[in-house]
């Protein structure tokens, strides 16, 4: 006979909160956080959201990247830029995610925009050819929430700054939530990521840990 333990309910751990919706917001949790209960402490992503990109030490081409513009629909993480057809002055290119999936296709001097990521690939003095390529590193979901960490990256994640009401799962897809995020007393056996430092965090919040 196997015995199985209920997880937490929505809202379960919570003993009280400010009247209406204060104690509340909607908010989104990040693609890759995966399945989370309720519970469970949150930290809102603070880093800008950026892209490092780098050429291929063998590339013929000498052209660059800029006009960087990276929204939070993009998911953090290593792209491809490859150039797959070269032209005089120009050429085009794919650029692909770390699963191999095709993102999208652009031209050499021209605005790419797609997946949350905009760039412009400049020619330079020497064109580029087939197969020259880049690696872009891109950080993305600024104001999107992962699971608390006091020892994780240095990107928001050491701050607790919500607790998730009802559980989600965001393992292939962003996760609209609800976050306690102020002014609330919850239960601390039915949290999940608590530490002292995240305790501090969520007093500083209005919320109250109770036994």
């Amino acid at each position: 006979m196997s015995i199985k333990t209920e997880g937490v309910h929505a809202g379960e751990f919570l003993l009280s909160e400010a009247n209406g919706a204060r104690s509340r917001e909607n908010i989104v949790i990040v693609k890759g956080a995966g399945q989370l209960a309720a519970g469970t402490l949150l930290a809102m992503i603070t880093a800008a959201n950026a892209m490092v990109p780098t050429a291929a030490g063998g590339n013929t081409g000498n052209g660059t990247i800029g006009s960087i513009a990276i929204s939070s629909d993009a998911v953090s993480g290593t792209y491809l830029l490859t150039i797959t057809e070269a032209a005089a002055n120009g050429g085009t290119f794919e650029v692909t995610a770390s699963n191999g999936t095709v993102v999208g296709t652009g031209e050499v001097g021209e605005a790419f925009e797609a997946a949350g990521l905009g760039f412009t690939l400049a020619d330079g003095s020497t064109d580029f050819v087939e197969g020259d390529a880049f690696t872009l590193e891109v950080t993305a979901n600024l104001g999107e929430y992962v699971a608390y960490d006091d020892d994780g990256t240095d990107d928001g994640r050491r701050t607790a700054s919500a607790i998730l009401y009802g559980p989600v799962d965001a393992t292939d897809v962003d996760a609209m939530a609800v976050g306690v995020v102020r002014d609330a007393e919850v239960t601390e056996r039915l949290l999940t990521g608590l530490d002292a430092s995240g305790r501090t965090d969520l007093a500083a919040l209005g919320i109250v840990i109770r036994p």
